[in-house]
């Protein structure tokens, strides 16, 4: 990794921002991979030719961002979706009453087709470009409360059509087998009525209110990798968000 620099003509970065992002740049090429155990801090003060300190903050920045995963006694290991905490920090559906847990998905259908305007213009992908279409129906305790359809790149995702079974977390999925890393997501939510597609798949009345969520999640090069439609029964669930 070329050694940083804290001098610029135009900007300034402080220095453990720009080790953190050369450190990061180590997660995209693929030198660190999902699981592994880091150097220590003094390996890499030493590799970076700054000191301890600085590097130190630049992983509590990565740890903070769940890129990395300290283990007490143990060392620092780049994190993996589910050890991430993944599952949560993107789904924000709460019940109104009860614990709060993870939806299971059942796959309605998977197959190959040309981008929409709406998908090109979400993935940056090119008029004819192929996509995945994943449909899925999301339950909680054995009740629907929301579908999504998922669309992701064939130029990113290759082989992916030829999958026997799409996990519940494909962010783990794309890490595992793809070495794409989901690093941030933009989302718009909308309130629509149910059409009868939804309402034969939720099982509530045509018309009835839903809370449609719009997502582009992003790797950790800023790149659109996947979008995402989610359209959310809101009778017994909220979207929540906590603000700091």
């Amino acid at each position: 990794m070329p050694q940083p620099s804290a001098k610029s003509n135009f900007t300034y970065k402080p220095l453990y921002i720009q080790v953190k992002e050369g450190l990061v740049g180590y997660l995209i090429d693929g030198t660190w991979q999902p699981g592994q155990l880091i150097p220590s801090e003094i390996e890499l003060a030493r590799q970076t030719g700054v000191s301890q300190g600085t590097v130190r903050k630049a992983l509590d920045a990565m740890t903070a961002e769940h890129l990395l995963i300290r283990r007490q006694g143990r060392g620092t290991y780049v994190a993996v979706p589910e050890e991430s905490q993944i599952l949560f920090r993107y789904y924000r559906m709460r019940p109104d009453r009860g614990e709060h847990s993870f939806p299971t998905s059942t796959i309605l259908s998977s197959n190959v087709q040309k981008a929409n305007d709406l998908e090109c213009r979400a993935l940056n992908l090119n008029t004819g470009d192929d996509i995945i279409c994943i449909l899925r129906i999301r339950k909680i305790g054995g009740t629907p409360i929301l579908t999504e359809t998922i669309a992701l790149p064939v130029s990113r995702f290759d082989g992916f059509a030829e999958l026997d079974v799409i996990p519940n977390n494909v962010y783990q999925l794309y890490s595992e087998r793809w070495g794409i890393t989901v690093a941030r997501a933009s989302e718009r939510l909308k309130a629509v009525l149910s059409n009868a597609s939804d309402a034969g798949l939720l099982g509530c009345e045509t018309a009835a209110p839903l809370l449609q969520i719009s997502r582009v999640a992003y790797d950790l090069e800023d790149k659109p990798v996947e979008l995402r439609l989610s359209r959310c029964l809101t009778d017994q669930f909220h979207y929540q968000v906590d603000l700091n």
